[in-house]
């Protein structure tokens, strides 16, 4: 029987009240070069990710957008652009050092004033209800402590209408490509955040988190019972990504 007062950290189980400051030490570690590493992980597709992301999100001029474990901001960038100066983008992120990394980026690419920026927990959003009119996650769900409870804050802040796209690792679809991306994950992930942020362990939790995170079809029921309607999800580069929609009624 699982202990309710332990949560998983990676494979470790760790009390529920301390994830969030294990988390934290992860990305505060990997905050300066995480822009570096992604690249280097994803061979550059998840610029291919996140660009599909953006295409599926219907987002326009005017619009208001939550940009949630938002990072360096890539989304968010580009969602400035695209909700224009009567619109809004809030990057939210918990951990102020990817928060502080993010800002910075983004002012030094010139973004305008229609960029805020929020130190958020994805579990209690600080945010009025019926608020925006889309949310956007990208491989930081896997990190939440209570994954139904940001699933439904993020329903709470969504307008009637709104969708919400959770970006996440996930689940190959092909036994050969999981054992090869089974070996890439636990082999060359942790070598290269050693030589190049100087941090195999940190590394090695982003693996086993993934390892650890709702498959497609659980993380699709998940937001039904939150309350979303009409999900679904694309799976990305054969299941190693998954891109999961749902709408507000």
């Amino acid at each position: 029987m699982a202990n309710k007062d332990k949560t998983h950290f990676g494979y470790k189980e760790v009390p529920v009240d301390e994830k969030v400051d294990h988390v934290a030490g992860v990305f505060h570690s990997v905050a300066a070069k995480y822009d570096i590493m992604n690249d280097l992980m994803s061979g550059g597709v998840h610029r291919l990710w996140k660009r599909f992301t953006i295409e599926s999100s219907g987002v326009r001029s005017g619009h208001r957008v939550l940009d949630i474990a938002g990072g360096t901001g890539d989304l968010t960038w580009k969602f400035s652009k695209l909700v224009g100066g009567t619109g809004q983008v809030v990057l939210a992120d918990i951990n102020s050092s990817m928060l502080n990394v993010g800002r910075d980026r983004l002012i030094n690419r010139g973004v305008g004033s229609n960029v805020n920026y929020c130190q958020a927990n994805a579990e209690c959003l600080p945010f009025p209800d019926d608020y925006f009119d889309c949310i956007t996650i990208a491989f930081g769900l896997r990190n939440v402590t209570d994954k139904d409870a940001a699933i439904r804050s993020m329903l709470r802040v969504l307008k009637p209408g709104g969708r919400l796209l959770i970006l996440e690792f996930s689940k190959p679809k092909n036994d050969l490509l999981s054992k090869a991306y089974d070996l890439y994950s636990f082999k060359a992930l942790p070598f290269m955040g050693k030589l190049v942020t100087n941090d195999a362990e940190s590394y090695q939790y982003l693996a086993e988190s993934i390892r650890m995170h709702p498959d497609q079809e659980t993380l699709k029921g998940m937001m039904e019972d939150a309350g979303f309607v009409n999900c679904r999800y694309d799976n990305l580069t054969g299941g190693i990504v998954a891109l999961h929609k749902g709408f507000k009624a």
